[in-house]
Order: C-alpha cells, then structure tokens, then sequence
C-alpha cells in the first residue's frame, strides 16, 4: 500500500511540474549533492530509467523518475556515454545530463568479451573514440613485447573483463593489465590443477581452455566438455573440434562450415591433426582456465549437441551415433 502511494504522490507531482512549467524550474534548480566529490558509472546499455536509479541510489539525485521524465524530455535516450565520471561541484540536471552526453568521465571503459579472438579485441580497441589506437600501427610481435608477453602470439593472452581508462590513455595500457590479469589466473589455476593431466606447460592448458571457451553453451558443462577432449588427448585420439577448424580458416570462414572446411588442413585443423592446436582459439574465461585444468571425473569420449546449448555425453562410437540420430536429425527436420 505505502509503494502505491509513493508511486501516487510522484506522478501527480510530475503532473504538477509538466502543467505548470515546474519540469524547466527543476531543470535548472542545483542538486543537492552531498557529499562531494562523487562518483558513479554509466556502463553499457544504461538507459534513462537504469541511469535515474544508479543517480538516485548513489545520492546525486532525490527524484528518480523526475529525472528519467527531463531526460525523455530533451531526447537524451540513446546520448549517454559509459564511463566513471566524478562530480566536484554542484550541478543542475541540465548540467548533468550535457556531461553525460559529452562523456566528460574521469574514466572510460572498454570490455573485452570472453570467447574473442585477438581479432573481435582489435575492432573494438578501434572503436573507443576517447583511447588511442596505437597497437593498431604496431605488428603482433610488436605488441606482445610492449605488453611484456613473452609468448609468441597475442591470441587467448587476454583476460575478458571491463577495464577502465583515462581519456586519450593508450590502449597498449589496457592490453598490458589484460594480459597480466591472464597470466595471473592462469598461474594460480596451473598451481592449483588436477593431478595426471596431459599437460606440458600452462599454455598447453591455456590453449585447452580456449577450446573448451568456444564449445560450451551451457557454463555448468564446461569440466565435462574438457574431460571429454583430455581423455581423447591421452588416447592419442583426434580432438575434431569445429571451433578450431573455423579460426584456422580465418577470414575465408563464411559461417557455414563445409564438409571440405573440415578435410582441408590448417595448422588449426584438429580432424586433420591429432594434439591440440599451436596456440589459443580465443580469449578464455576463468571459469574454462579452471575447467581445463580440473576437469570432471567421466569417460565420456564424444558429446553432441541437444539444440538448446546443452550436449549428451557419450562414452562409446554406438551410443554417440544414438544421440547423433536422435537430435541431430531432428533439429534438421
């Protein structure tokens, strides 16, 4: 009954401020910010009424809906830009929304998804309009020493996360705290592992973990997908993972993976080429870096899509080809 009220009380008063030109006073009245500096964030897909919440909760504004109403008003929908920004002083709500809209931040943002590849990472590098490009005009080894890598190639070196900037940093900032977050987990992951895996190196895990990144639709199945490619690994078996064979075609991958896509050899080609490929397919969360190196107690050997993101796991060629039959058939009726 109170939350009826509230929301009562609010909309006349909006009714209140509209008819009698009340919605310009409150434009222009200075909030009462306190205290100051404060800050708070606008991230990615932050709308009016997701804005007028966050300034509400963080005490920059008292009246959430009156300020979503002003900026539905001015057509502020869609003009916010992310970032960290800092009040120091006062302002009015006009004010506020022409600093949002201009992205006058102390810090900006910049995200990295997981299962990208080093590609996916580049564009949007490129699109940030307040970071400055500059490993676009540097080659890969270039970049990978400017970042402190000592590995050979940038691909899966990234940790997938939001990273915050200064406006006009470069980006070779962020790859730098990207990789080293990389390292970090992983080197914690490496220490922690599974007994008996066959595993040389932490890259060869990394590199595990970024397959296991691309062929999970459902998170939960992750240590079971990674079991499934070690014990073909201790087999000597084949890995024959499509997401290998799609980032070994490259720009030549036209989303539709052909019968020849999968006979034509690459480096990447694990129906081709037994082990696992030369170097990561994609950035790997750490939920796949630990998945790969603690990997679930199964014999699976082979697993098939359900069509919902989900597989049935199979420890024999005949149960498989059952599953095989049942929904990958039906999927293509």
């Amino acid at each position: 009954m109170k939350t009826w009220i509230r929301r009562s009380v609010v909309l006349a008063g909006l009714a209140v401020l509209v008819g009698g030109g009340g919605l310009a006073w409150y434009g222009n009245r200075p909030l009462q910010i306190e205290p100051l500096p404060k800050t708070f964030e606008v991230v990615p897909g932050t709308n009016l009424r997701s804005l007028s919440m966050v300034l509400e909760r963080e005490g920059v504004i008292d009246n959430g809906p009156l300020f979503s109403l002003l900026g539905r008003v001015l057509g502020k929908e869609g003009k916010l830009k992310v970032g960290v920004y800092v009040l120091d002083r006062p302002l009015t709500p006009l004010a506020l929304y022409a600093k949002i809209e201009r992205g006058e931040v102390s810090q900006a943002m910049v995200q990295f998804i997981e299962g990208w590849n080093w590609r996916e990472v580049q564009a949007e590098l490129a699109a940030q309009p307040m970071l400055k490009n500059d490993s676009a005009r540097m080659s890969e080894a270039a970049v990978l020493q400017a970042i402190g890598a000592e590995e050979g190639h940038i691909e899966g070196l990234l940790f997938p996360d939001t990273y915050f900037y200064a406006p006009q940093a470069s980006d070779l900032t962020v790859l730098r705290r990207a990789y080293r977050r990389q390292h970090d987990k992983l080197m914690a992951a490496w220490e922690a592992r599974a007994p008996g895996l066959p595993y040389r190196t932490p890259y060869e895990a990394l590199i595990m973990a970024s397959i296991v990144e691309k062929e999970t639709g459902a998170a939960a199945e992750r240590p079971k997908i990674a079991a499934v490619f070690l014990n073909r690994l201790r087999l000597g078996m084949r890995l024959q993972t499509d997401p290998t064979v799609i980032y070994g075609l490259g720009n030549r991958f036209d989303g539709n993976l052909r019968k020849a896509d999968l006979q034509h050899d690459t480096p990447y080609n694990t129906y081709t080429r037994a082990g696992l490929p030369p170097t990561p397919i994609a950035m790997p969360s750490e939920a796949a870096i630990e998945a790969a190196l603690n990997p679930a107690k199964t014999d699976a050997l082979y697993f098939v899509s359900r069509g919902d993101g989900t597989h049935v796991f199979s420890s024999t060629l005949d149960a498989h080809n059952r599953a095989v039959d049942r929904y990958q058939r039906s999927l293509r009726r």
